[in-house]
């Protein structure tokens, strides 16, 4: 792949992939409830809404799950995952192949979401304790349906709260296993940042 390749793919991966955090942030957050009047959650909103809403239109919710989200966002990973195999000179997969693939991404970014919200809270939790911005009350909510259960099995020794340790005991596993998943489906190397 020439330079010239290599930055256009660059800059393709990582709009579509700026985006689709967009959009499963805004995913995320509706499953967990978060503030909807927050400015971060104001922001997702709003870039994400010219596609989702006329897609929600198409598609209706399945309970609390917005059916429309998930299939944006396997549809962007899609075209991500087809811009950089036409990027990379290989040929394309079918689509069923695309579609596994999108969803190996998709639950990947998942993961790694809830990884940079939960060393987000440790970071800023040591660096301003008691300070409150909207990203922090946000990251809270995001992750506390996550890092519960966790308190509940592994409650505060001395005031130190070391559930983010199995936390992420957990991710990393989750990160092994759709790593191993994506080398089962033939996922080519590259294709999906994080994989």
């Amino acid at each position: 792949m020439g330079v010239f390749s290599e930055i256009i793919h660059y800059l393709v991966q990582t709009a579509l992939g700026l985006f689709l955090f967009a959009v499963l942030l805004r995913l995320m957050l509706q499953l967990t409830r978060a503030d909807f009047y927050n400015p971060v959650s104001q922001f997702v909103v709003r870039v994400t809404n010219p596609v989702l809403l006329p897609l929600r239109r198409l598609i209706p919710a399945i309970g609390r799950l917005d059916t429309a989200s998930v299939v944006l966002a396997v549809g962007v990973q899609t075209i991500a995952i087809m811009a950089s195999l036409a990027l990379m000179g290989y040929r394309p997969a079918n689509l069923l192949v695309l579609l596994v693939w999108s969803l190996i991404g998709v639950a990947s970014l998942v993961v790694d979401l809830f990884f940079f919200a939960i060393l987000g809270l440790i970071i800023f939790s040591w660096i301003a304790p008691n300070s409150y911005h909207p990203a922090l009350a946000l990251l809270h909510q995001l992750t506390e349906p996550v890092m519960g259960p966790f308190r509940r099995l592994l409650p505060a020794i001395g005031g130190l709260d070391l559930s983010p340790i199995l936390v992420f005991v957990v991710i990393n596993v989750l990160g092994k296993l759709l790593s191993a998943l994506a080398m089962q489906a033939g996922m080519p190397a590259g294709i999906v940042p994080g994989l």
